[in-house]
């Protein structure tokens, strides 16, 4: 079966946007943004949305997945999933190719694998019981009631425990039985996709990340995260975005002291995202993705031949 979509993936700072509208203005295609907090409206200097990047030659290219939500709301894989799919059907009755481009290794795994999901209901009578737990005592219900708990992370925060807990217990009963008959009767699209990677040395990487999280700085990052706390976001809301937001809020709540301070520490903390994101990219190679990795290397129209020639393929 011919390829149906496209993926351009990579870690951070590595020229994905810049690179993948370069594409899509060749091809005549839109952008599908595969990013978990470009999805929020007024997350944009942080989460490097750079929509100026969106054009070439004064000719606009069509994105979606980018400001579609407030921080009201929770977005997660599964309304990437279900957005995706939507856009997936638009775009075939328009024999549009879908192209995707983006570094959230689940959001770009549950579509090229084809991730089964049962949406779990938030049960208010539980959280109420476990309101007077500690995390502690959370945690250890959580790993009672699920042994082989891989992601050790849902134990260090209270809020990720709690659902943990009731995603658990929802599977243990009747209700996710029946969840699951209904979206297995489902129909999902046949996702058959092109997974082009693109990455740079690490030393490169290291230091395009270093430039970038200055110049973000002198952008008015900091003013940006201060301006969402005053719009009325939690300083708890604003950390669970993780990263930028979680650090420049701890900055402004004087938990970082200095700017240098917070430079150092998320600096440092942007480098080992951009080592887990790839480590999530080799771990979808090792479960059967085929990515077709890019020369790593700085030069854009390098990049830009050897993904159109992989595309001509």
């Amino acid at each position: 079966m011919p390829y149906n979509t496209v993926i351009l993936l990579g870690p951070t700072a590595v020229g994905k946007t810049v690179l993948g509208v370069r594409i899509a203005s060749h091809c005549g295609w839109d952008i599908i943004s595969a990013d978990c907090r470009q999805v929020y409206r007024g997350l944009d200097i942080g989460s490097g949305k750079d929509l100026a990047d969106y054009s070439v030659q004064s000719k606009q290219v069509p994105y979606h997945l980018i400001d579609i939500v407030t921080l009201e709301q929770e977005y997660n894989v599964f309304n990437f999933q279900q957005d995706f799919y939507a856009l997936f059907d638009e775009f075939s009755q328009k024999h549009k190719m879908p192209f995707v481009v983006g570094g959230t290794g689940m959001y770009l795994d549950s579509i090229v694998r084809g991730y089964e999901f049962v949406p779990v209901p938030e049960n208010a009578s539980l959280r109420s019981d476990l309101a007077g737990k500690s995390l502690a005592e959370l945690g250890e219900m959580l790993l009672s009631l699920k042994p082989d708990l891989h992601n050790k992370s849902d134990l260090l925060d209270r809020e990720r425990t709690v659902r943990a807990i009731e995603i658990q217990l929802f599977m243990q009963s009747d209700a996710y039985k029946s969840q699951c008959e209904f979206y297995q009767k489902q129909q999902k699209p046949k996702v058959n996709a092109i997974v082009l990677g693109t990455t740079l040395p690490r030393e490169i990487l290291r230091a395009r990340i270093s430039k970038r999280l200055r110049e973000r700085f002198e952008q008015g990052m900091i003013a940006e995260v201060e301006q969402l706390h005053q719009d009325g976001y939690s300083w708890e809301r604003l950390e669970k975005l993780g990263l930028e937001y979680r650090y420049i809020s701890e900055y402004l709540e004087g938990k970082i002291k200095t700017e240098e301070e917070l430079f150092a520490q998320l600096n440092h903390a942007i480098q080992q995202f951009a080592k887990r994101q790839e480590t999530w990219f080799r771990g979808m190679e090792r479960k059967g993705v085929v990515i077709h990795w890019l020369p790593p290397v700085e030069d854009i129209e390098a990049k830009y031949e050897a993904a159109l020639a992989l595309l001509r393929r």
